[in-house]
C-alpha cells in the first residue's frame, strides 16, 4: 500500500510538471478531444452507455491490450475505430512517454537533493 501511495505521489507531482510544459498541455488538449470524439461516436453509433463508451474510447488507446467485451459492431463503427485508433494511439503514447519522462526527472531531482543534503552535513 506504502508502495502505491509514494508511485501515486510521483504521479501527482509530475503530472503537475508536466502541466507547466506547452507542448503537454496541447497533447493533453488534443487527446481529450479524440476521447471525447470517441465518446460521442461510441455513444450514438452503437448505443452503449457513457461509461461504456468512455471506458473503450479510453482503454482502446492504452497500450495494455485489456479486453473490454466490448467491440463494434457496423461497418461504419469499424472504419472509425480503425482511423480512431491509429490517430489516437499515436497520441497516448507521445503523451505517456512525455508524463514519464517528467516523473523520471522529478525522481533525478529527488535523489540530487538528497545527495546534497548528505554532502552538506559532512
Amino acid at each position: 500500500m506504502l508502495s502505491f501511495i509514494l508511485s501515486a505521489k510521483r504521479l501527482v507531482k509530475g503530472l503537475w510538471k508536466s502541466f507547466k510544459r506547452p507542448q503537454f498541455i496541447s497533447l493533453f488538449t488534443t487527446l481529450f478531444l479524440i476521447i471525447l470524439s470517441g465518446t460521442l461516436f461510441y455513444k450514438g453509433t452503437e448505443g452503449w452507455y457513457w461509461l461504456d463508451a468512455m471506458y473503450f474510447a479510453v482503454v482502446s488507446l492504452i497500450p495494455t491490450g485489456v479486453e473490454t467485451g466490448l467491440y463494434p459492431t457496423t461497418t461504419y463503427s469499424k472504419v472509425f475505430t480503425m482511423i480512431y485508433l491509429i490517430v489516437g494511439t499515436g497520441v497516448m503514447f507521445i503523451m505517456l512517454l512525455m508524463l514519464g519522462r517528467s516523473i523520471v526527472d522529478f525522481s533525478l531531482n529527488e535523489e540530487e537533493k538528497e545527495e546534497m543534503k548528505k554532502h552538506l552535513k559532512k
